[in-house]
């Protein structure tokens, strides 16, 4: 029986670590990402300064099992922007998933856009608001990109939960604005902060 123990902390442990370091190297692709003047939203000494993207710290807590119920006969829909303007989306489903002992409601939705350029054909996009919105995050909340998965299950990890561009150049970018049902009512102390040096 103590050999057993110690074999499945040793899976559990290893499975941690890999958790980790997938979460580490979605960190390092972004800060690289912003990094690239080809590539990053920033602009001018906002670009020439940046140095690394702030992130709570990482807490496997905010890796979440989650349920997905497709939405039935869901129409296209004009999604509002932050430029005043509207994206094509569809609302794919409801994930529903437990975080501390209390159960949440998400929906994701597919851009009408983005499903047809390839390799995006099964990307769902996941907006969330939270409770740590304009305080150690950005106001408008941030987004996820998950992938239909094969059953009804997926895992939603928070901590690698990113801003839109718009919120580091509002000029350039127009985001979609996080829908009012995607609110939750609860701290998300997990993947990207706000530096107000944006604002």
């Amino acid at each position: 029986m103590k050999y057993l123990f110690v074999f499945l902390f040793s899976i559990f442990a290893f499975g941690q670590k890999a958790e980790t370091k997938e979460i580490q190297k979605f960190q390092d692709d972004l800060n690289a990402e912003y990094k690239n003047p080809e590539e990053s939203p920033l602009r001018g000494n906002l670009l020439k300064d940046f140095k690394a993207i702030p992130f709570f710290d990482i807490d496997l807590k905010y890796n979440v099992k989650a349920k997905l119920v497709p939405t039935k006969d869901a129409e296209v829909f004009e999604l509002p922007t932050s430029s005043g303007k509207t994206k094509k989306y569809k609302e794919y489903g409801t994930v529903t998933f437990s975080l501390e002992g209390q159960q949440y409601s998400l929906k994701v939705y597919q851009s009408q856009d983005l499903i047809k350029k390839p390799g995006f054909k099964d990307h769902l996009f996941l907006p969330f608001r939270d409770t740590t919105n304009e305080k150690e995050t950005y106001g408008g909340g941030r987004y996820i990109d998950l992938k239909i998965p094969k059953k009804d299950n997926l895992m939603i990890d928070f901590n690698k939960a990113y801003n839109p561009y718009c919120a580091y150049n509002a000029f350039d970018y127009n985001c979609p604005i996080v829908p009012i049902e995607n609110k939750l009512p609860v701290e998300i102390r997990a993947g990207v902060k706000y530096d107000d040096i944006y604002h």
